[in-house]
C-alpha cells in the first residue's frame, strides 16, 4: 500500500461486473412498461417520498413554522397522494386500453365489449 492517501482497487471475483449488472437490470427494470406496478419501484419511491417529506419537515423546524415550506410539504403529499392513487388505479384496470376504441371504418365504436351503431 502507498502512504500518497490513494485507495487500491480489489477487485473480487464477480464483484464489481456484478454489482455494474445488478445495477443495469434494475434500470432497464424501472425504465420498462408497466414496472410501476412492481414492488421493489413502489418502495423505492415511497422512501424517497418519506425522505421528501422529513426533509421538508426538518426544514419547517429550523425556519420557525415558514409558510412557503408548509405549503411544499402540502404539495408534495398531495403529489404522494396521487401517485400512490394513480398506482391503485393502474392495478385495477386493464392492462390495454381496451375499454374504448373506435374502429377505423367509423361504423361502430366499441365500449367495454359492446358494439354500438353510431348515428349518421
Amino acid at each position: 500500500m502507498s502512504n500518497t492517501g490513494e485507495h487500491e482497487a480489489v477487485s473480487t471475483p464477480g464483484g464489481e461486473a456484478s454489482d455494474a449488472s445488478s445495477l443495469d437490470s434494475f434500470f432497464s427494470n424501472i425504465l420498462t412498461p408497466g414496472s410501476s406496478l412492481h414492488p421493489t419501484f413502489q418502495i423505492i419511491l415511497d422512501g424517497a417520498f418519506a425522505a421528501l417529506f422529513t426533509i421538508l419537515l426538518t426544514l419547517a423546524i429550523l425556519t420557525s413554522g415558514n409558510p412557503h415550506i408548509f405549503a411544499l410539504i402540502i404539495i408534495e403529499l398531495a403529489l404522494w397522494a396521487s401517485v400512490k392513487w394513480f398506482v391503485n388505479e393502474l392495478k385495477r384496470g386493464p392492462a390495454s386500453n381496451a375499454s374504448e376504441r373506435v374502429e377505423k371504418d367509423g361504423d361502430a365504436v366499441v365500449q367495454d365489449g359492446e358494439e354500438e351503431k353510431k348515428d349518421q
